[in-house]
């Protein structure tokens, strides 16, 4: 994740310990709790179970029946091991993680572990009666998912309904004191629509939002052509920053971010100096200490049958089952799992323009699933980047 709000407008996150860790010295006391050698957020698909058949669903959910799904017994035995292991957040997903009818008993168990639990959710299954429930066990935030306007939305969710379900799970949340957030994938088809998120923000008193690029993963592996293009994305980047800028002098600040492309980072940098912005060299300290992409080491993946993944997205690379052994073991056998010792020393692998960037540090070789998934190549550059040669220092 690229914190736009932070690096650009300066502002304090809950969330920058994790992506900071405590080597930040500009960071307040209270938020420098992680060590630099965090343990990883895991995502933990626990259903592929789903009221919608959105067309950019990475893990191609879908159904009301998944007959090899991990058991009430076999995900508490997973997040006893999390929280044993140090992992600092549990994001439960799917599928649709509410139609687990055990997700509030599995949250309010990882919340008694002292794991931060979290879920991301269409939010069209959630009532008031289920949202003072993981009001009630003390669930850290629900991130939902809308992708646009109202039509464009419904045309990705597949469902004439998606939006007002959502909103009106949104607002059973927001009601009862759960801190919540939008989700929302960028694309060539709603890419016009981020204004209307925006002044969804205002409008309905929402304090963070999250813009994801398309990963071509699951059956977004479909949407290649619905892909930004470079100079597109440029944009788009560019009016998400001065949206969050306006907000934040407006004194209307929002935690905003994008996700899924480490590019960002770097783009944001060259603009602030380009503009004479003298906070450009903090933010690149920052984005050292994040380190870029952290897939196979600062993120995580298990899924609905406890199979692990270096992230979510990336599901063509398992690594073990936690039903066979803990994902803990898993996750420090880095010789058994040579994946895993790769994807931690990265600039050893990665090739073509990746290899020689000034800005690999930062970005880390970006989306290994996005770059395998257009090249074949595990090592593969990701398309995602568009930074142009002179920037990265190639020409």
């Amino acid at each position: 994740m690229i914190g736009i709000s932070k690096l650009y407008c300066g502002t304090v996150e809950p969330s920058d310990a994790l992506r900071y860790g405590r080597q930040s010295k500009r960071l307040p006391s209270h938020l420098l709790q992680f060590s630099a050698d965090r343990k990883p957020v895991v995502v933990w698909n626990m259903t592929r179970r789903c009221n919608l058949t959105c067309s950019h669903c990475y893990a191609s959910a879908a159904g009301a029946v998944c007959d090899n799904e991990m058991s009430t017994e076999q995900g508490q035995a997973l997040l006893r091991d999390l929280a044993q292991f140090g992992s600092p957040v549990i994001l439960f997903s799917g599928g649709e993680p509410t139609m687990r009818e055990d997700l509030p008993e599995l949250a309010e168990y990882a919340v008694s572990l002292g794991l931060r639990a979290v879920i991301s959710t269409n939010a069209t299954l959630i009532d008031e009666k289920l949202a003072q429930r993981l009001k009630d066990i003390k669930l850290s935030y629900v991130g939902i998912s809308i992708d646009g306007a109202k039509d464009h939305h419904n045309l990705m969710r597949r469902d004439p309904n998606a939006y007002d379900d959502a909103l009106a799970g949104l607002r059973a949340c927001r009601d009862v004191g759960l801190k919540v957030g939008l989700r929302h994938t960028v694309t060539r088809s709603n890419h016009d629509d981020i204004d209307e998120i925006f002044r969804l923000l205002e409008a309905e008193n929402i304090p963070r939002v999250c813009f994801y690029h398309l990963v071509n993963t699951g059956r977004g592996k479909q949407m290649t052509d619905d892909s930004l293009s470079h100079e597109a994305t440029r944009r788009v980047i560019d009016h998400i920053v001065d949206r969050t800028a306006d907000l934040f002098a407006r004194g209307t600040p929002k935690e905003v971010l994008t996700v899924d492309n480490h590019t960002d980072g770097a783009y944001i940098y060259l603009r602030m100096l380009r503009e004479g912005n003298p906070r450009a060299e903090m933010v690149m300290e920052l984005l050292r200490m994040n380190g870029g992409n952290s897939t196979g080491h600062g993120i995580g993946c298990v899924s609905w049958d406890g199979t692990v993944y270096p992230d979510q997205f990336w599901r063509t690379k398992p690594l073990g089952n936690v039903l066979e052994r803990p994902f803990s073991e898993i996750w420090n056998d880095t010789e058994g799992v040579p994946l895993l010792k790769q994807l931690r020393d990265k600039r050893s692998y990665v090739t073509g323009r990746c290899a020689d960037c000034r800005f690999l540090d930062i970005c880390g070789g970006n989306l290994r699933a996005r770059a395998e998934a257009a090249t074949g190549e595990l090592w593969g550059v990701d398309p995602g980047c568009y930074l142009t040669d002179e920037e990265i220092e190639l020409a």
